[in-house]
């Protein structure tokens, strides 16, 4: 069961969105911070953190403001709808949208199989192994999204992909032995599908061209080369063509260092008759 903590957590980039409604529904009024907050006998620097989005603006407020600002419940609607955590960070919207619209996809990773090749599963065993941990009900969410994410490469016309993983990756047992070989056959299987190219970069190379982490790759229907980067606490979707060429020559170099496609499926296959 999710712990009253966990509950009560607002959505970020919710709480910006209604700080920002009041800051304009302020203005538009003709009050400043300090002559709204001597309204309510609270201090400016509470309206200044509700405006801001780091201080949620609690229904009993939210319905007086409504009333001193004529905005017809506007204020009260927001706080009543507002969703109790980010499902998706705010940072990693924009790349979700360009990944649903791509017609090429290619992705490096060395931590772990790709989100777009994760058994239901293995995604849990993801999520669960965060540090600070989640609650059972985000996980299940967050599997959710995962999984229906992976919708695109089931499609009548699949976007061509691209996949190098990183074999340590492979040898790690999240979730335990039942979840690792469930995912080792799905990766097998996925290693089949038409327009989509899977390649393992092998342990024991003298070389390696993603040592700097994982990343992806994007091609829009526009034919604009986008890039997506992550960090331990954050993300960034990379649209400047220097920028984007250097990770392209990148990704070329792992998929000549990388085990090609038939060599891969053998090395999933020995790595199956193993378990």
């Amino acid at each position: 069961m999710s712990s009253p903590k966990r509950r009560s957590r607002r959505n970020a980039s919710a709480m910006r969105m209604v700080g920002a409604l009041l800051a304009v529904h302020r203005e538009a009024a003709g009050y400043t911070q300090r002559s709204l907050a001597e309204r309510f006998v609270i201090s400016e620097e509470a309206i200044a953190s509700i405006e801001q989005g780091r201080r949620p603006l609690k229904m009993d407020l939210a319905v007086q403001l409504d009333e001193l600002l004529g905005t017809n419940r506007t204020l009260e609607t927001a706080v009543d709808n507002m969703p109790e955590v980010d499902l998706v960070p705010r940072w990693a919207e924009e790349y979700l949208d360009c990944e649903r619209e791509a017609i090429a996809i290619s992705v490096y990773d060395s931590l772990a199989v790709p989100g777009q090749l994760q058994s239901e599963a293995y995604a849990r065993a993801v999520f669960r192994s965060r540090v600070p941990v989640f609650d059972e009900d985000e996980i299940e969410q967050f599997v959710a999204t995962r999984i229906e994410r992976q919708e695109i490469l089931h499609r009548k016309i699949p976007p061509t992909t691209s996949f190098v993983i990183w074999e340590a990756a492979l040898h790690d047992r999240l979730g335990g032995r039942e979840v690792y070989v469930e995912q080792l056959h799905r990766l097998r299987e996925h290693a089949e599908l038409p327009g989509l190219a899977l390649q393992i970069l092998p342990l024991g190379r003298t070389t390696h061209a993603g040592l700097d982490g994982p990343f992806v790759l994007l091609e829009t229907s526009e034919h604009q080369r986008l890039a997506y980067t992550e960090t331990q606490r954050g993300s960034q979707l990379i649209a400047d063509p220097d920028e984007v060429a250097i990770l392209t020559q990148k990704y070329a170099m792992l998929r000549t260092q990388a085990l090609n496609s038939e060599d891969t499926r053998d090395l999933l296959d020995r790595l199956l008759g193993e378990q």
